[in-house]
């Protein structure tokens, strides 16, 4: 199994070992190159998670909307 740090390049939406590109634009690091691969899926789900969470749902979020 690769060792090491490996992100997921949201430039070149590949996974990249950290030695590649330096763009801000990645995500990571991730342990392997399975877990960088899946970091879309990640963030989405934590995006989900977030947004559903009634610690941080705003009574008047609604109202904002005029």
């Amino acid at each position: 199994m690769a060792q090491g740090e490996w992100y997921y390049c949201l430039d070149h939406h590949a996974v990249e070992p950290y030695e590649a590109c330096k763009s801000e634009s990645r995500l990571g690091p991730y342990s392997t190159p399975a877990d960088a691969a899946n970091a879309l899926q990640r963030v989405a789900q934590r995006n989900d998670d977030w947004e559903n969470d009634p610690r941080y749902k705003d009574d008047d979020e609604d109202d904002d909307k005029d």
